[in-house]
């Protein structure tokens, strides 16, 4: 039997990277064994109940929290970390609650603290429980990036994540910090990304867009970026103005790199495409979805 994947419709579909990559600025990561994921991307089928209420009111208060493994991670050991703090922790199953607590609260941490990371997280989204696209996708594309970065030994630190939102875009990856997510990354692409991240510059054929930009913001800045893809080093863009309706956008844009600077306006359309955003939506079929498109770049 064949199997129908919302990541394979998706692309299908001409639907865009750009313009989705929402995602909370502040982090908390936990790992814990992928086997025991449960749907939820902070619970898992043995924790207790007091953890996962604990963690649902630190989610509540705005902080993103996933589930992270990769293998010989002891499983009741745990490796914690806040982003973009970069702070790091080892805490032990039984104090996980006790830690929280003392971090929620401003409590001293010195007995789970460690080293800050040296290196930029890279997460890839395996959460099959949550979308059969990520189990399939994802899991190949994250034993390309851990090979990778060993083979190489490129500064990153790889894990498996829980959901990271955007399953129709699987292989699903995110960098910390600075919050930058990519979509549709597949083994083949791996060692781009990982050596256009290893300058700090943007992988930009995989590139989602700025999270802590609107959807058109985020279609207008990869434009931009592509625009400017014809020096060897990418150029820092400020957004200077963002005008226009629910359908048009007219957004300003500075960029300035070693060799010059200037200024770019991005004209931006929203459309509508008949989407599947996950596996699970399959049986209801396709629902109407705004995005956002660059359909003009002039120098200004």
């Amino acid at each position: 039997m064949k199997h129908t994947f919302c990541a394979d419709l998706s692309h299908q579909q001409n639907d865009p990277l750009g313009g989705s990559a929402a995602h909370l600025e502040h982090n908390l990561l936990i790992s814990w064994p992928r086997a025991k994921w449960l749907r939820t991307m902070r619970h898992a089928s043995d924790m207790s109940e007091p953890l996962k209420h604990t963690l649902d009111r630190i989610a509540a208060s705005g902080r993103r929290i996933n589930l992270i493994h990769r293998h010989h991670q002891d499983h009741h050991q745990h490796r914690v970390f806040l982003m973009p703090e970069r702070r790091h922790f080892s805490v032990a199953r039984e104090h996980l609650e006790t830690f929280l607590h003392a971090w929620q609260h401003d409590l001293p941490l010195e007995q789970w603290e460690q080293p800050p990371p040296e290196h930029d997280l890279i997460l890839c989204c395996t959460h099959g429980k949550k979308d059969k696209c990520c189990a399939k996708y994802g899991y190949q594309t994250y034993k390309a990036l851990a090979k990778t970065v060993a083979d190489e030994q490129l500064p990153f630190d790889v894990w498996e994540s829980s959901h990271l939102g955007g399953c129709r875009l699987a292989a699903s990856l995110l960098l910390l910090s600075p919050v930058r997510k990519y979509g549709r990354i597949t083994p083949a692409e791996v060692a781009a990304f990982l050596h256009s991240e290893a300058r700090q510059q943007r992988y930009l054929p995989g590139y989602r867009g700025d999270s802590q930009l609107s959807p058109a913001q985020q279609a207008s800045q990869l434009a931009a970026l592509h625009h400017l893809s014809d020096a060897q080093e990418q150029p820092h863009l400020t957004l200077l103005n963002d005008e226009g309706d629910e359908q048009q956008r007219r957004i300003q844009w500075q960029w300035q790199r070693p060799d010059g600077q200037g200024q770019l306006t991005v004209y931006c359309q929203a459309t509508t495409i008949q989407r599947v955003d996950s596996c699970a939506d399959l049986d209801q079929g396709p629902t109407e979805s705004v995005v956002w498109r660059a359909y003009a770049v002039n120098a200004d």
